[in-house]
């Protein structure tokens, strides 16, 4: 079963004066990873920099995106990613707000900050379970097979009508 997020989460981490804010959500589809990222960045329009990460699916079928919204490349985007990834969660998109400090950390000290503060969110986070449903008809069937088949079906978590 796929683990996705329940809600929002968000923690607050500072290093050198600047403030990391990472708020992870739950995201279904590309676009809805990309709203998310619009809603965060519309909650925190004065923040420099909105790095982000998402997985959209599970298994074979994940669709992954991130950036670094102007961060050098690969300090942001990619650690946040790293992160979700190892977390082994789905349907999740993880948004990084920094607020500049007035002191640059460095490309080891960025990935650092934003591989924490996306920790720290994730932490923050309650998951539920994800269960693929199918719907089977069946148009016509005896009572007597009906009676067998029941018990075994409701066994294994299925709603027969």
């Amino acid at each position: 079963a796929l683990l996705v997020p329940a809600g929002t989460a968000e923690a607050e981490i500072k290093i050198k004066n600047s403030r990391f804010i990472g708020t992870v959500g739950y995201a279904p589809s590309i676009e809805r990873a990309r709203e998310f990222i619009q809603e965060v960045k519309d909650k925190y329009p004065d923040g420099r920099h909105h790095c982000y990460a998402f997985a959209v699916g599970h298994g074979a079928s994940v669709t992954n995106g991130m950036g670094d919204d102007g961060e050098p490349s690969g300090t942001a985007g990619r650690p946040m990613m790293a992160v979700l990834t190892g977390a082994e969660l789905g349907d999740a998109c993880v948004v990084v707000t920094r607020y500049f400090g007035g002191t640059k950390l460095g490309t080891g000290g960025l990935v650092k900050a934003y591989t924490e503060a996306t920790q720290m969110a994730l932490l923050e986070l309650k998951c539920v379970e994800k269960v693929d449903r199918v719907v089977v008809s069946v148009s016509s069937m005896g009572y007597d097979v009906y009676a067998k088949v029941r018990g075994p079906l409701e066994g294994l978590g299925c709603v027969v009508q």
